[in-house]
């Protein structure tokens, strides 16, 4: 197929993902009201500078990203069904291959599937410190998740191997199971730091998934290319009622399944050292709650930051909430520019 066509389907199935997700926004927003899955906002002594900002945003209701994953996964599987019960364009529409999107999209739902049962905890108030699960028991079942990427990527596609830029492609072994396992759980749980303000998780993962969409466009994964676009078209509906004041929030069935789909298409394109790069305030918001969390406990109490993660500092320091989310719009903007650019000087890195 002539590559007009795939650059076609792309922003095609973008727009129907935007669509379809803005269309059925209503019905979600009625259930999450009328259930009342609203986020609760507790005075707490631990983080009284990030309660006494946000206090006035309890009771708003998380799952948002429900919308994203489910209008991802209903686009899939339409236009599947679509290309096997009708010939001509219809046929060559499906974007699902065994080679490049059933491992992200099946991580995708099943990732968000425990962030969801970890949000309506929380709105229940069921579970240690206030409700959901423990960062420990987060931990636990991520690296389940991890491992089985990692297995699937090592025994099913026979992939070893990770590109250095500029300098060339080793080959790991069995060092690339730990690896991966590492990489997906440090993406998902970076990506779910950054999701404390009205659209800048959603931002974020936007700039992101186009680079990497770009990416994949550029090595030929043309379905890869187009999962990616439909995240995007669901992303940017989502954005639509998430910009401040936020209508939902897009809680861990959003924010940490998209992290652990972000680092697999990162893998699946071999690209994945360029995701600190593009990803560049995934690796800030992260960091800087590790340093924080240090800093308090060697140094007796004292903090780097006014609150963590980074974007809550700016906050304290007086910044409206939309400066500070602008503000990093443009930053992952640049960065995920950046890291493409550098991707394309890396031509070995095509392959």
């Amino acid at each position: 197929m002539a590559v007009d066509f795939f650059i076609i389907r792309i922003f095609s199935l973008a727009f129907v993902s935007f669509a379809l997700a803005i269309g059925w926004t209503p019905l979600l927003t009625h259930f999450l009201y009328k259930y009342k899955l609203g986020k609760q906002i507790r005075d707490s002594a631990q983080a009284p500078i990030f309660s006494k900002l946000h206090l006035k945003k309890s009771g708003t209701p998380t799952m948002g990203g429900v919308l994203i994953w489910v209008t991802t996964l209903f686009v899939a599987i339409l236009f599947f069904y679509l290309s096997r019960w009708f010939n001509g364009d219809f046929s060559r529409l499906s974007f699902l291959s065994r080679s490049q999107t059933w491992l992200p999209l099946g991580a995708l739902v099943a990732t968000a599937l425990v962030g969801l049962v970890d949000d309506f905890l929380n709105v229940r108030k069921i579970g240690p410190y206030g409700g959901g699960l423990s960062v420990r028991h987060r931990l636990i079942v991520y690296t389940v998740i991890a491992l089985f990427v990692a297995w699937w990527f090592y025994f099913k596609l026979d992939w070893d191997f990770v590109r250095l830029p500029f300098v060339a492609t080793f080959n790991l072994g069995w060092w690339y199971i730990p690896f991966v396992i590492f990489v997906v759980v440090a993406t998902a749980f970076s990506v779910n730091e950054i999701d404390g303000l009205d659209g800048l998780a959603g931002g974020t993962l936007l700039a992101a998934f186009v680079s990497f969409g770009a990416i994949a466009f550029v090595q030929g994964r043309y379905d890869l290319a187009t999962l990616c676009g439909v995240i995007v078209g669901a992303l940017l509906a989502f954005l639509w009622f998430n910009i401040a004041p936020a209508r939902f929030f897009m809680g861990d069935t959003g924010a940490m399944s998209l992290g652990v789909t972000l680092a697999i298409i990162a893998l699946l394109t071999n690209s994945i050292l360029f995701l600190p790069i593009i990803g560049f305030l995934f690796v800030v918001e992260s960091g800087s709650v590790i340093i924080q969390t240090l800093s308090k406990k060697l140094r007796q109490g004292k903090k780097v930051f006014l609150s963590a993660p980074i974007h809550h500092h700016f906050e304290a320091r007086g910044w409206p909430e939309t400066k500070v989310v602008m503000r990093f719009w443009v930053i992952a903007g640049m960065m995920s520019v950046m890291g493409l650019v550098i991707f394309l000087m890396d031509r070995g890195g095509w392959q």
